[in-house]
């Protein structure tokens, strides 16, 4: 675990209805669903509230790409949202690749049984478990913080 931050830091899937938030223990061990928070114009605000409540030291926002890591029509949506959350939190906020978190929590979650339609409110929450545990995992093998950091605006 050389090289490893040792801190909370929230992992979150944006999506356009919805958001995902996960959060890990301090030591980086576990990754644990948190909350959906419906996106809208307090969808910010919200996570900001949550990184403050578990004291978070990093953000993790999942940034969507295809297959052959190039923008998809949700990359740029990612990029802003981690952006103001950036501006309005103060947090460091690096841009991590989800690719195939969303389809890994979908399975996850056929595997425990559920259908798609009992998965519909937490698939976001398993997506954002999904990526933060492979953010630590990356951080935790090379002993640098995953992904791309997102830059402070000035205030």
């Amino acid at each position: 675990m050389s090289g490893f931050r040792r801190g909370t830091r929230l992992g979150i899937d944006v999506g356009r209805a919805r958001v995902g938030v996960a959060k890990c223990d301090p030591d980086g061990l576990l990754a644990t669903p948190v909350e959906t928070v419906p996106r809208d114009d307090a969808s910010v605000t919200r996570i900001v509230a949550l990184s403050d409540e578990y004291s978070a030291i990093e953000l993790y926002v999942g940034l969507p790409l295809n297959m052959r890591g190039e923008d998809t029509a949700s990359t740029q949506d990612a990029r802003d949202f981690a952006g103001a959350l950036a501006a309005a939190s103060g947090l460091p906020v690096r841009l991590v690749d989800e690719r195939l978190s969303t389809v890994s929590a979908h399975a996850a979650l056929r595997s425990s049984g559920r259908t798609q339609r009992s998965s519909r409110n937490i698939v976001d929450q398993v997506a954002a478990v999904v990526l933060l545990q492979q953010a630590l995992d990356v951080e935790k093998s090379t002993g640098r913080p995953p992904g791309t950091p997102v830059p402070q605006e000035p205030a």
